[in-house]
């Protein structure tokens, strides 16, 4: 029978639509094949859903790839016509000067030095393992009859550290920073786990630089170790340190001395070489990486506004030990009050053991999204030889043995001007992305952006078409009934 003519229309519309649709998109290939036979009209659909296939698989691959945050790491060598010259912390391992002890001092701090029991008598293992005159002085000194024990106020952490810890006038020898004599006053006190340490050129705001590489343009120093001084040892502990010589560390004036963990050691008899590299580090912030920036006004540290690990874990040890000791150590910064030596005892250093070996859980420290460090070369030369072993004895008023054993001279300098720039960076972003879709498109379907825009386009159209065919229709619907009613309306 004869359509209606709704459908005379929505069949006028789709062919009107579908002709401007294959006008104006006649670039896009496989698409134009329809006047061909029908069975190469249902191959070439085969061929086109196929290729649209492997398009939208590629597109959500490279998707999935934008999604996952790839970077890549890319590293440079750059020259500078002068570097900015590290900090460099130094620490005596041991903490107390043996034979500077006070009878105050051995009552206080007595027990936590390993020196003495609790009820403040002598261990008779440490007494064992004295030379006889050193055995006779120290049993003079614990003899605490007539004696008045100090108020605790009198006698803290801190300055027993500030008096008996190794003092720099003491220990440095001579000392020189691109071939100038330094001394004493270039070194900062700082403290740490080894007790009272020194740092050079720690000065954040007015560092010293050197404007060539090679031995002789940066500092050295020699040092006398002190070993007369160490306390005598007689067991193992955590605090235990079996090593003689003294302690470096070499980092960046934006970052507290983490000696204990990142420190080398340097031995007497012997001139240590350390040739140094520059590297500036630059990490990716999330979502692209783990690292953490510094914020404006941020000081996890009194005196350091820039955020590092170092920083970051010696708040967190701090932290932990203010919370189940009521207290901070001597190492830890803060305005907390200090902890007692019998805190030391009872719970500090525990507590602190403890925090360390958790840190991974108990401390969250990222690296910080940029970072200086410093790449070394160590090397080391006997001192001294045959022939100048009697000079500096007579030099320094000691005998030649006590030179072999307690000297030695440590030589810090950068190998050339240069620093090497280590950036993360990402591997594939939007641009990236559409690229290879563009790309993707021309291989399988032969379109482009402006084609798909067109299909939309298209689509628009045919909802435009159907929407006023439906309207149409629901029109013509409405007056057929009407012409209904009216004329059932003349029967009755």
């Amino acid at each position: 029978g004869a359509e209606s003519p709704a459908a005379e229309q929505t069949q006028l519309v789709s062919l009107e639509v579908q002709a401007v649709f294959c006008g104006d998109c006649s670039e896009m290939h496989g698409k134009g094949q329809g006047g061909r036979s029908r069975l190469r009209r249902l191959l070439w659909s085969l061929a086109f859903l196929a290729s649209a296939g492997l398009l939208a698989t590629s597109t959500a691959d490279r998707l999935q790839h934008l999604l996952s945050r790839p970077v890549h790491t890319r590293a440079r060598l750059a020259w500078a016509p002068q570097l900015r010259f590290p900090a460099v912390t130094l620490c005596n391992p041991n903490r107390a000067r043996f034979l500077h002890l006070t009878k105050p001092d051995l009552y206080s701090v007595g027990e936590w030095l390993g020196l003495a029991q609790e009820n403040h008598s002598l261990v008779p293992e440490m007494l064992a393992v004295l030379g006889e005159d050193q055995r006779t002085w120290l049993i003079r000194l614990a003899n605490y009859s007539r004696f008045l024990p100090p108020r605790r106020s009198e006698r803290t952490m801190q300055s027993f550290f500030h008096r008996l810890g190794h003092q720099i006038e003491d220990m440095l020898v001579e000392c020189r920073f691109q071939g100038e004599r330094c001394g004493p006053q270039h070194f900062t006190p700082v403290y740490t786990r080894y007790g009272k340490c020194y740092t050079f050129n720690g000065d954040r705001r007015n560092p010293r630089v050197t404007r060539q590489g090679g031995m002789g343009n940066g500092l050295e120093i020699m040092l006398d170790i002190q070993q007369e001084e160490y306390l005598p040892i007689w067991r193992e502990t955590n605090e235990t340190s079996f090593e003689a010589g003294i302690r470096v560390q070499i980092h960046s004036q934006d970052e507290p001395p983490y000696i204990h963990q990142l420190g080398f050691g340097v031995s007497p008899g012997f001139q240590t070489f350390v040739s140094c590299q520059e590297q500036r580090l630059t990490y990716l912030p999330q979502p692209w990486g783990n690292c953490r920036a510094s914020m404006q006004g941020e000081q996890l540290l009194p005196g350091y506004d820039t955020y590092s690990i170092a920083a970051c874990r010696l708040q967190c040890e701090k932290e932990a030990v203010v919370q189940s000791c009521h207290c901070r150590m001597v190492h830890m910064p803060g305005n907390e009050s200090i902890c007692s030596p019998n805190v030391y005892i009872e719970c500090a250093d525990h507590t602190l053991d403890a925090a360390v070996e958790d840190s991974q859980e108990r401390c969250s420290c990222p690296t910080p999204c940029n970072l200086t460090r410093y790449g070394k070369e160590i090397s080391m030369v006997r001192i001294p030889n045959k022939g100048s072993a009697r000079y500096l004895a007579r030099k320094y008023n000691k005998n030649e043995t006590y030179i072999r054993e307690n000297f030695l001279v440590l030589d810090i300098f950068f190998e050339a001007l240069n620093y090497e720039a280590i950036e993360q960076k990402k591997a594939y972003d939007l641009a990236g992305l559409l690229g290879d879709i563009g790309g993707q498109m021309g291989l399988f379907i032969g379109a482009s952006i402006l084609t798909i825009l067109e299909i939309l386009d298209y689509i628009y159209e045919v909802c435009l078409a159907f929407r006023e065919v439906s309207w149409q229709w629901v029109q013509r619907q409405a007056t057929w009934g009407g012409h209904k009613m009216c004329g059932h309306s003349r029967e009755l």
